[in-house]
């Protein structure tokens, strides 16, 4: 899969700490064999209250707004579709087997995207006013 170089840069940085955690766990690792890139400290998965909860702080932290973890799935559709990445590329991604659904829950468009669409459009209007 196709990643930014910072995603890139902070998935090597959780492998290095996942080999750390496992070595200071030694016998107490518990890890499932299924490559998990986050788990406990312990190997185990992550349980998904726990991850909220941990996303949550990280989230007041870093001064963001409260945001559901769920919800970076559609950030990802929504930058992805603004920065012109087509449909199909956008559902493959996200791992759905419908373009309706990427389309119709996970992409939104901005308003600062709005605004700036309509501007065009002023523009064109006021070009071809010009013309005539």
């Amino acid at each position: 899969m196709a990643l930014p170089a910072e995603c890139v840069t902070a998935l090597r940085a959780q492998r290095a700490q996942q080999i750390a955690d496992r070595k200071a766990a030694g016998a107490n690792w518990k890890g499932t064999g299924q490559g998990l890139v986050f788990t406990t400290k312990n190997g185990t998965p992550i349980e998904p209250r726990n991850l909220n909860r941990s996303f949550e702080v990280l989230c007041a932290r870093a001064g963001v707004r409260k945001v559901r973890f769920h919800d970076l799935r559609h950030t990802c559709a929504s930058l992805l579709h603004e920065q012109g990445a087509d449909a199909r590329m956008i559902m493959e991604v996200l791992g759905h087997s419908s373009i309706r659904v990427t389309m119709d829950i996970y992409t939104f468009v901005r308003l600062d995207s709005q605004r700036s669409a309509f501007d065009r459009v002023g523009q064109a209007l006021r070009e071809d006013d010009d013309t005539k």
